[in-house]
């Protein structure tokens, strides 16, 4: 985590066995992305477009799309919607930036993983641990192998 301003920063690097198009389509075909992060996504992929997901029970997520490049840049705002009885994040909805970078790396791709204006650390700590879980899902899924379920949709969050 590097921290600026008054934001945390999350980074992360991955190598991932298949070619920077194959990961563009786990990254914005709503059915694909499904097999690594969410059960139900929605996304009207294109500058302004809106996006939604319930990434595990309750737990929504929602923005929009900011920068569509395919297949090498991708970025969308991101934030969590009010859930019934319980305190809002202080990630609402699009309050953040995640920006994806695909380059090919010899036979598969470098993916290079911003999520930029986190209020806290403690959000920025959070979302660390959930974007370690998914962007290791997402290698699988990518690389042409199966993620299985996941555990997070039965509430083991660790």
């Amino acid at each position: 985590m590097a921290k600026t301003a008054e934001h945390v920063v999350v980074e992360r690097d991955v190598a991932i066995a298949a070619s920077p198009e194959t990961v563009w389509g786990f990254l914005v075909d709503p059915e694909k992305q499904q097999r690594w992060m969410g059960q139900d996504v929605t996304a009207d992929v294109r500058p302004g477009g809106a996006y939604r997901m319930e990434v595990v029970p309750s737990h929504i997520a929602s923005g929009e799309f900011v920068e569509i490049d395919p297949p090498r840049r991708l970025v969308y705002t991101w934030g969590w919607e009010p859930r019934a009885g319980a305190d809002a994040s202080p990630v609402g909805p699009g309050s953040s930036t995640v920006e994806i970078e695909l380059e090919p790396e010899g036979d598969g791709t470098r993916l290079r993983f911003t999520h930029r204006d986190l209020p806290t650390a403690e959000s920025a700590e959070s979302h660390t641990h959930g974007w370690d879980h998914y962007l290791e899902r997402l290698k699988i899924a990518a690389g042409g192998g199966d993620p299985g379920v996941d555990p997070w949709l039965s509430g083991d969050m660790s």
